[in-house]
């Protein structure tokens, strides 16, 4: 499992993939939607790019439920977490 700080270097890293945006900081509170400015085709490329990298299945009923950086980041880690037949 990866720590969290970890985890938000390489979302940061993944954001300015997506959007080409410099991030320097990625902090738990805030919101991908509003604050980040993500649209849903953003939101979509970015999670494409989580699943690719940390090798992770994110379903639709899960990525509904997300609505900050914070969230993302603890659904990564809860999927890291479960054993990788689990994950994917």
């Amino acid at each position: 499992m990866q720590d969290r700080e970890t985890l938000r270097n390489a979302l940061r890293e993944l954001f300015e993939n997506e959007t080409g945006e410099s991030r320097p900081e990625l902090p738990d509170t805030l919101s991908l939607r509003e604050e980040l400015g993500l649209d849903s085709v953003d939101l979509v490329g970015l999670v494409m790019q989580v699943e690719c990298r940390f090798r992770i299945r994110l379903t639709g009923d899960e990525l509904a439920q997300l609505k900050c950086v914070g969230d993302l980041m603890d659904l990564i880690q809860a999927k890291l977490a479960l054993p990788q037949s689990a994950a994917a």
